[in-house]
């Protein structure tokens, strides 16, 4: 099978409009928010603006104070965390059929993205039985992956950046888990994911409590960590996780905490539980957290 031009990207990265051909179909891309620096007016909407009419449809579950205005834009399928746990259970066979042929994919470059995509060139159809079930999985992190889901997602996880691997994967789906040599090499990635683990193991061992706060300085990891994993075992010490890395901060709470961070710190969207902000907004948001 033929696939369409695939870019894998994160809401603050949009690729230029005029690099990716013919009709467009964008999906797990949450609008951009002002808060991470890069505001909905300078990022999201003049990607929008720029496809026009090549926008054959944008299908997202991610919360964004936003999405009301393209309510009536049928060509958006906007949902919250708490409607869809992860994409591609939105990506149906009429959703599929009422966009129409389509020549490139922007999608998210983690595994949910990944699954909606592939769920997406097969017609909105399932790549294996329990597929959808495997993404709302790693998603959400609140039940475990089948072998298939736990596979490609510690892949994912281990070559977060490699492009020619995730297209391996999204081959790997479409083609119904038949190929040895995509499996190969997903495996390969899959095995490196233990010494991913063994940094994580080694930084959730540095959490601090302040106050509702597990925080953790992870400035300077030795190595690729799971930040994910990192924030859930924060999460198991303190009502709120928060990990400092790269010049930013990322605060979690469980899923079904009641907490709403969007609203907290005056972001525009998101999901309510976990959200990043600048490292200079540190003191703010401890403040802010153990205040609430």
């Amino acid at each position: 099978m033929d696939l369409p031009y695939l870019v894998y990207t994160t809401p603050r990265t949009l690729p230029p409009a005029a690099s990716v051909p013919g009709r467009v179909v964008v999906l797990d891309l949450a609008f951009a928010a002002a808060g991470m620096g890069t505001p909905f007016e300078e990022v999201t909407l003049p990607f929008i603006e720029a496809l026009g009419d090549r926008l054959a449809a944008w299908v997202d579950h991610h919360d964004h104070e936003l999405q009301a205005r393209y309510a009536a834009d049928p060509r958006f399928h906007l949902a919250t965390k708490a409607d869809h746990g992860a994409c591609p259970e939105m990506v149906t066979p009429a959703l599929v059929a009422e966009a129409g042929p389509i020549d490139t994919i922007v999608t998210h470059l983690d595994l949910d993205g990944l699954y909606a995509a592939a769920k997406w060139i097969l017609g909105g159809h399932e790549p294996y039985p329990g597929a959808d079930a495997d993404a709302r999985a790693v998603d959400t992190r609140e039940s475990q992956p089948g072998p298939v889901g736990a596979l490609l997602d510690q892949a994912v996880r281990a070559r977060f950046r490699d492009t020619p691997l995730k297209n391996r994967i999204v081959r790997y789906l479409v083609g119904g888990l038949r190929d040895a040599e995509h499996r190969a090499v997903i495996e390969e990635a899959a095995a490196e994911f233990a010494r991913v683990r063994g940094e994580t193991e080694r930084l959730a061992s540095r959490y601090e409590r302040r106050g509702r706060v597990a925080y953790v300085d992870a400035r300077h990891a030795k190595g690729p960590f799971d930040k994910t994993d990192l924030l859930l075992h924060g999460q198991t010490l303190a009502a709120v996780a928060m990990v400092r890395h790269s010049g930013m901060i990322t605060v979690a709470a469980a899923f079904g905490s009641g907490l709403d961070f969007i609203r907290l710190f005056g972001l525009e969207g998101g999901m309510p539980t976990r959200v990043s902000l600048p490292e200079s907004r540190l003191d703010e948001a401890l403040a802010k957290i153990n205040g609430a």
